[in-house]
């Protein structure tokens, strides 16, 4: 049998092994409530009933800026304060102490801080700090912008819909009209979350058609075609990276991405990976359009306004993982922000945005919408060992996977269900815990101290079942083992691991080569999942885990010089790890500048080595499928 026969052959067998098992509902978790948890929806309550502004529509409008959150009186990134997001513009760049970024040209929006300040009669400190105060203002600016646009306060909700678009204060169709829709389809299906302080807020849904006929006295700017390759509703603007030499004398010094033909040239796009800029959003694009800097991304997400820009042709491969055999089988998408301030850059209107992106660009090129291949840039191993320690690690602790993998209509959950109890989904709730982190602000010379809490999207892993037992470590990594940004101890939302051992309320499973135990009493930081078990063939000591799946030797031309296959790993013998899929082998040579994507000047090299992708620690790696075999396990605990 050939090896595409067998790689058919073995597809086929994967992918029942790999089929997402039914939803299952996730255990409730003992929880205290302050003493005051229902104050928030009172205070949604009193302030719809004073303005005359339907309570649905104000909690739906809050919902989709900030989920309700007060963020501690802090601002996002967008200068935005408090539960109604009222803008701040002149702490919109603030930048959080970072004084070297270059500022950007800012959305267009006004100050509605200000404005409901002044319709309160209120001070703007008042509005900021005090959540109760913030949504009365949301609610006067909604009322005063019924009366402009309609004449009235409506009865009908319905007729609220213009009100809705000027609140984001964009005069363009597509970010004013987006966000109306996006308010009243989640006034149709409602919503329910507890904040991060405690709140519990409750949105009843039900059927509303929104009168659109009444935004026409708001002159909204229609910004006409753009090249772009993207949902057509969306904000989304084509600044197109640098292509060229930095070096006009030599073919082989240019930047920033290569031409390609994905994936009819045999480069199928696998995995679509989530990053953060680290810097602002117009300084981000500016690096990608000078070729001197050797770094591109497919697409890039301002965080104030969700407005995107295409950078790179899908087509083409762009430089952003870090890993050149995942670069040629990935779209990347940077979101503005910084990986370590989390909720102050990732806004809800990013999310949304991003996600609605991350469906068009699944659709269009095959991705599963799952959290195998809708992944972190820190879920990325480095090629080999020398990059291991280097390989970055945004989106960071504080990406919400829960609420992204939710609105791509893909929640972890629904990707775990009545799978093999052997399989632990890692699914630890990111609204229902903070953990205790630390971080070096000046890159660890003197300023390391605690970091803010909020929400995360990982589990600690431990050498042993017991909370002072030490967190485990990664032969790459020497950094304290408490930082955000140590990923050797962090299992994250989604992945999907061996279920070793159980003792009391902790679990143990397989991680990078140790075994790594975490609490989880009742069950509530896994759900059961599904994948193919592979463990280590008879008769050898460990196998090697490998950073990327390229090609055997005698798979290259000539001309072509062969990669080398450098294990970045080990895996001992009796291990067992939960496959991904399994991949041909291939190298993309494309060394040099070149005006196209010409058969002289790039090549898909494609081997006979076939390689398993796995869940190995907090970043996949690869395994070759003829050194595994399928574990000899049952579904019983």
């Amino acid at each position: 049998m050939t090896p595409r026969r067998l790689l058919l052959t073995l597809a086929l067998v994967v992918a029942m092994c790999f089929a997402a098992p039914p939803a299952t509902a996730r255990p409730a978790r003992a929880r205290s409530a302050p003493a005051n948890a229902g104050m928030l929806q009172a205070a949604f309550a009193a302030a719809a009933a004073e303005f005359g502004v339907p309570e649905r529509l104000l909690l739906a409008v809050s919902y989709n800026l900030s989920r309700w959150e007060n963020h501690a009186g802090a601002p996002s990134v967008a200068g935005g304060y408090g539960p109604m997001h009222l803008v701040d513009v002149g702490s919109r760049f603030d930048a959080k102490g970072k004084g070297d970024h270059i500022p950007q040209a800012p959305p267009r929006t006004h100050d509605t801080l200000a404005a409901a300040a002044r319709l309160r009669g209120a001070t703007p400190e008042q509005l900021r700090h005090d959540p109760a105060q913030n949504i009365r203002g949301g609610a006067a600016l909604l009322a005063q912008y019924a009366h402009e646009t309609v004449g009235r306060l409506p009865a009908s909700a319905a007729d609220w819909y213009a009100a809705t678009a000027r609140y984001t204060g964009s005069d363009e169709a597509r970010v004013a009209l987006d966000f109306a829709d996006a308010v009243y389809a989640t006034m149709s299906v409602g919503a329910r979350r507890t904040t991060g302080d405690g709140q519990l807020v409750t949105l009843t849904g039900g059927a509303i058609v929104p009168n659109r006929a009444t935004v026409r006295g708001l002159h909204l700017r229609n910004t006409g075609y753009n090249p772009v390759e993207c949902p057509g509703d969306l904000d989304c603007a084509f600044l197109i990276a640098a292509y060229r030499q930095t070096d006009l004398a030599d073919a082989s010094s240019y930047g920033n991405f290569d031409l390609a033909a994905r994936p009819g040239d045999g480069l199928d796009i696998r995995y679509i990976v989530i990053h953060n800029t680290e810097i602002d959003y117009g300084l981000t694009v500016r690096v990608f359009q000078d070729p001197a800097t050797a770094v591109s991304s497919h697409y890039l997400v301002r965080s104030a306004d969700g407005a995107i820009a295409n950078l790179v042709k899908g087509r083409n491969v762009a430089w952003h993982a870090g890993n050149w055999y995942v670069n040629g089988h990935a779209i990347g998408i940077e979101h503005e922000g910084f990986a370590i301030e989390g909720a102050t850059w990732y806004t809800e209107r990013m999310y949304r945005a991003s996600a609605r992106l991350v469906r068009y660009l699944a659709q269009k090129y095959g991705v599963p919408l799952d959290r195998a291949h809708i992944i972190g840039h820190d879920e990325i191993p480095g090629p080999t060992p020398q990059f291991q320690a280097g390989m970055h690690w945004d989106p960071g602790p504080f990406w919400d996977w829960d609420h992204y993998m939710q609105l791509l209509g893909a929640p972890i959950a629904s990707r775990s269900g009545a799978g093999n109890k052997r399989i632990v989904t890692i699914n630890p709730g990111f609204d229902e815990q903070a953990p205790a982190l630390t971080y070096c602000y000046d890159g660890g010379v003197a300023d390391c101290r605690p970091v803010p809490r909020q929400g995360a999207n990982f589990i600690e892993l431990r050498t042993a079942p017991d909370p002072t037992a030490p967190l485990i470590a990664n032969q790459y990594i020497s950094a304290d083992p408490t930082l955000a940004n140590n990923w050797a101890n962090k299992a994250m939302a989604g992945q999907r691991f061996f279920l070793v051992d159980r003792r009391d309320d902790w679990d143990a499973i397989y991680f990078g080569g140790q075994v790594a135990w975490f609490h989880n009493r009742g069950g509530y930081n896994t759900a059961p999942g599904g994948g193919l078990l592979i463990t280590p063939r008879a008769g050898v000591a460990s196998i090697p885990v490998y950073g990327r799946a390229y090609p055997e030797e005698s798979a290259y031309p000539p001309d072509i010089p062969p990669q080398p296959l450098v294990p970045i790993y080990e895996m001992p013998a009796g291990q067992i790890y939960v496959a991904i899929e399994l991949v041909p082998s291939d190298y993309y040579w494309a060394p040099s500048y070149t005006p196209t994507a010409d058969d002289a000047g790039h090549m898909v090299v494609r081997g006979q080595t076939l390689y398993f992708r796995i869940f190995f620690n907090h970043r996949f790696a690869y395994v070759k499928s003829n050194d595994v075999v399928i574990a000899p396990v049952g579904e019983t605990e």
